[in-house]
C-alpha cells in the first residue's frame, strides 16, 4: 500500500512539472497576436461550421486551462483567455477542443469507447480513494492476513480500469490535436511560425496525459506484483 502511494507521489511530482511547463508555454505563446487576428471563440465557431457541425455551442467558462468539450450537452467550453485570446495558444486550444466535437460528430471509435468507460472509471477511482483513506487510518486491517487477500484483487481490478481509461485517452487526445493542427493550417488561420507554436503547446498538453498513463501503468504493475508475489 505504501509503495503504491509512493509511486503516486512520484508521478504527481512529474505531472506537476509537466503542467508547469504547459502553463509556461501557454503564457509564452499568448504574447504574440495572430496575424489573422481571430479569437479562440471565432476559430472554434469557424472550425465547427467547416465540419458541418451546427448543434454545438461555444461558451466561455471560468478557470485557467479549464477548456474541454462536453459531449452530453454538446458544448465547447473555453476558458476566458482562450475564448477571447487572439494568439497561437488560444488557436491551438480552441481548435483542439473542436477536434473532440468533430470526433463526436463522426462517431470516432476511441472517443465512444472512452465515453462508455467514464462511469466505470469514476467508480474505480472512488473505490481506490476509499481504500487509500481507510488504509491510512486502519492500515493494519488491510495490509495483514485476510484483509490483504481481499483488498489486493480489488486494487488490481480498479487499477486495470484506470490504466485502460488512461491508455484509451491517449489516441483521443492525439487525434484531436492532429485534426486541430491540420485545420488551422489548411484554413490559414495561423502562419507557419504560429503553427509551430500551436503544435508545441498541444504537445505539452498531450504530455500531461502521457504522464498520467505511465503513472497508471506503474501503479497497476506494482499491485500485480503484490498480488502474484503473495500467491507465490
Amino acid at each position: 500500500m505504501i509503495g503504491g502511494m509512493f509511486i503516486g507521489l512520484i508521478f504527481f511530482a512529474i505531472s506537476w512539472m509537466v503542467g508547469a511547463r504547459l502553463k509556461s508555454k501557454f503564457k509564452e505563446y499568448s504574447q504574440t497576436p495572430l496575424a489573422s487576428n481571430m479569437s479562440g471563440q471565432e476559430i472554434a465557431v469557424q472550425m465547427l461550421r467547416d465540419h458541418g457541425i451546427n448543434d454545438v455551442s461555444v461558451v466561455c467558462v471560468e478557470g485557467e486551462l479549464s477548456d474541454h468539450y462536453n459531449p452530453v450537452n454538446k458544448t465547447v467550453n473555453l476558458s476566458h483567455d482562450v475564448f477571447y485570446g487572439r494568439n497561437a495558444a488560444a488557436a491551438a486550444v480552441s481548435a483542439h477542443e473542436c477536434g473532440h466535437a468533430v470526433q463526436h460528430a463522426t462517431a470516432y471509435s476511441m472517443l465512444k469507447f472512452r465515453s462508455a468507460m467514464v462511469p466505470v472509471q469514476t467508480i474505480s477511482a472512488t473505490v481506490l480513494n476509499w481504500i487509500i483513506m481507510i488504509s491510512m487510518f486502519g492500515g493494519i486491517i488491510l495490509t495483514k492476513g485476510m484483509g490483504l487477500s481481499i483488498i489486493l484483487p480489488i486494487l488490481v481490478l480498479c487499477n486495470v480500469v484506470i490504466t485502460l481509461f488512461a491508455l484509451v485517452t491517449l489516441p483521443v487526445e492525439f487525434d484531436a490535436s492532429r485534426r486541430a493542427l491540420a485545420w488551422i493550417e489548411n484554413k490559414r488561420v495561423v502562419t507557419s511560425a504560429e503553427h509551430a507554436m500551436s503544435k508545441d503547446a498541444l504537445w505539452w498538453a498531450a504530455m500531461t496525459y502521457v504522464v498520467a498513463a505511465l503513472g497508471a501503468i506503474s501503479n497497476l504493475a506494482y499491485y500485480l506484483f503484490l498480488l502474484f508475489g503473495k500467491r507465490d
